[in-house]
This record gives structure tokens, C-alpha cells and sequence, in this order.
């Protein structure tokens, strides 16, 4: 075991120095997912038992985890809730479909075949969730999981300083882009909150509802609520937007009945 973590620690250093970078809580989940072969996700929990994806290795893997968040259902959210690691090697099984019947179907329909999640933390304290998207059917190896595992330790490791909070310069090495689209979902969450006159998890809680009667993802929902293009103190809106005055918006109205 101490020489699979020294190999690990080695596939770390190595993707950071083909970057020319110092090592950094992306690289450990950049190489789990070429040890295991899948996409990677690491996600973080938020103290209302919520989780978001900052940092993703492939765009199918980023939008199956921003969907979990919408849904509120999946793997990493099972493991968010103190489920422990969530091993599902056959997604398309009629246990996984009755376990997920709305995140399930989704990963099948992108060629997701296997998803495997695991924790990020010490004992019952989560910080997050490390989770692979596999192409392919089929369980993990004995090898293969006690790997998964050490790279979340490395995560881990990698994610804390000695204050126990995130390490200086972490965002910077997840990725800017992630950053900002998280914050920009806390901050429509903000904006709904005051919209409709509840707390932040409520308007979470809507939030993630608008996305999925429409068929998007939070983070959708959260650019238009920012963008001033969708208020939730509306009953309808126009695709003008908010600000719109009424009178504009009820041309529009007009002209969209007259065609």
C-alpha cells in the first residue's frame, strides 16, 4: 500500500510538472481519472448539505455532476449525505435506474456507463467528493478502488492547510472558470432569496426546480437570474428581461400573439 501511495503521489507530480506548475488540487484529480481511465469530478459540500463541481477533467463529467446538483439526486449527493463511497458499475441496471430514475437515464444518454464516488474527508467531516465517469460497464478492481482512494487522500491533502480551510491560492489552481460559475449560482441564489422572500436554501431549492421543469442546469438558471433575464417574482417573463418596461414587454406579448 505505501508503494501504491508513492506511485500515486508520483502521477501528481508528474501531470503538475508537464504543466510546469506546482502541484495542485487539480492534478490529483486530473491523474485519477487517466489511473482509472474515466472522467473526474471534484465536487465541494456546502454546509446546507448541498455540492458543487470545482474542477472537472471533460465537459460530460462537469455537466453529469452540475446535473446531480440540480436534481439533487445521484452518486456524489449520496455521498455528500454520509452514504460512504458509492460504487456503480452497470448505470443502464434496473437497480440504478429505481436507485437514480432521473440521474441514471441522463448519464446512460450521454454514454456514461459506470460511475464511482468516494469520499474527500477526515472520518464523518466532509469537504467533498471525488467522483469518475467511466465509458465502459463494469466494477472497479480491488486495485483500482484502493487507487481511487489515495487520490482522495491526496486531494484531501492538497485541498487543506493547517487552519483546516482551503489552501492559499486553491481557487486558482481548481480553475478560475469554476469559480466564478459557483459564485455566480450563490449569487442568483441571493438575488431569488429576496425575489421571493425566503432563505438561501429555498431559493436554491427553486432554483433547482425552474432548471429542471426546463430542462437546463442550475447554473443556466442562475446566468439568466444574474443577467437580469429570468426574476422569480415574476409569474411569466419576457426574453427582454426584468427590466423591460411594461410597456415594451406587453408589444412583445402583442407581436408574439399577432404571428
Amino acid at each position: 500500500m505505501a508503494d501504491r501511495a508513492i506511485g500515486v503521489w508520483l502521477s501528481i507530480a508528474a501531470r503538475a510538472r508537464s504543466e510546469g506548475t506546482t502541484v495542485g488540487v487539480r492534478h490529483a484529480v486530473t491523474a485519477c481519472g487517466e489511473a482509472i481511465g474515466a472522467g473526474a469530478v471534484l465536487s465541494m459540500s456546502g454546509s446546507d448539505g448541498s455540492h458543487e463541481p470545482v474542477f472537472a477533467t471533460d465537459p460530460r463529467s462537469d455537466e453529469l455532476e452540475d446535473l446531480q446538483a440540480t436534481l439533487g439526486q445521484g452518486p456524489s449527493a449520496e455521498v455528500i449525505d454520509g452514504l460512504g463511497p458509492v460504487l456503480e458499475g452497470e448505470l443502464a441496471s434496473s437497480q440504478a435506474l429505481a436507485r437514480w430514475p432521473e440521474f441514471s437515464p441522463a448519464a446512460v444518454a450521454r454514454g456514461v456507463a459506470a460511475v464511482f464516488a468516494v469520499p474527500v474527508g477526515v472520518g464523518a467531516a466532509r469537504l467533498g467528493v471525488l467522483s469518475l465517469y467511466r465509458d465502459w460497464a463494469g466494477p472497479l478492481s480491488r486495485d483500482q478502488f484502493n487507487a481511487l482512494l489515495l487520490y482522495a487522500d491526496a486531494v484531501l491533502m492538497l485541498a487543506l492547510d493547517e487552519r483546516g480551510g482551503l489552501a492559499p491560492g486553491a481557487v486558482d489552481l481548481v480553475g478560475e472558470g469554476f469559480t466564478e460559475r459557483r459564485a455566480e449560482v450563490h449569487q442568483a441564489a441571493g438575488m431569488v432569496s429576496v425575489q421571493l422572500g425566503v432563505s438561501l436554501t429555498d431559493a436554491l431549492v427553486a432554483m433547482r426546480a425552474r432548471a429542471f421543469a426546463e430542462g437546463r442546469t442550475i447554473s443556466q438558471v442562475a446566468a439568466d437570474v444574474v443577467a437580469r433575464r429570468l426574476s422569480f417574482s415574476l409569474p411569466d417573463y419576457s426574453p427582454r428581461g426584468w427590466d423591460a418596461p411594461p410597456g415594451e414587454q406587453a408589444d412583445d406579448e402583442h407581436r408574439e400573439g399577432g404571428e
